[in-house]
């Protein structure tokens, strides 16, 4: 049976070489294997695919060992796995759903090893001043709190 550690290594360096990183492998018992990858800026190009199949059909020979193979993006509707994605969209707006029920939008303002922080902005009235004010609050949030987060989706 192929392993996911053995595929992560065929394919690393076309990775490092073209500004992607990879999201998740995912190897069934029927040997069904999905590879899904991301890009440090932008997006996943259908050459990229082309060329991780390729790759992967080298090194495994499907006559030794039958399998299928799925090479895709990480989708924007799905739920961040790795921390590189966090990185791509410090930035951007996410929605936040939380374990303990829940969902906050904001922006990803700041990630590391442990978790995450949200800024989120209201308006608010303040002493002082005739119209409402905007005000920023920023939240950590730890992974272990964290049901998913991910990318919101804006259609202009």
């Amino acid at each position: 049976m192929i392993t996911k550690e053995a595929l992560g290594e065929t394919i690393i360096n076309y990775l490092n070489d073209n500004g992607l990183f990879l999201v998740d492998i995912e190897v069934s018992q029927d040997n069904d294997i999905t590879i899904t990858i991301e890009r440090h800026e932008g997006s996943v190009k259908v050459d990229d695919c082309i060329a991780i199949d390729r790759i992967v059909g080298a090194a495994f020979n499907r006559d030794d060992e039958d399998y299928s193979l799925t090479v895709t993006s990480a989708g924007l509707d799905q739920p961040f796995k790795v921390l590189d994605q966090y990185k791509k969209f410090c930035g951007s707006e996410v929605e936040v759903v939380l374990k303990k029920g829940g969902k906050v939008k904001g922006i990803l303002s700041g990630y590391d090893d442990g978790g995450f922080e949200l800024t989120t902005s209201k308006m608010v009235k303040k002493e002082g001043f005739k119209k409402k004010v905007q005000e920023d609050t920023v939240t950590p949030y730890r992974f272990e709190e964290v049901k998913s987060c991910k990318p919101v989706i804006k259609f202009k």
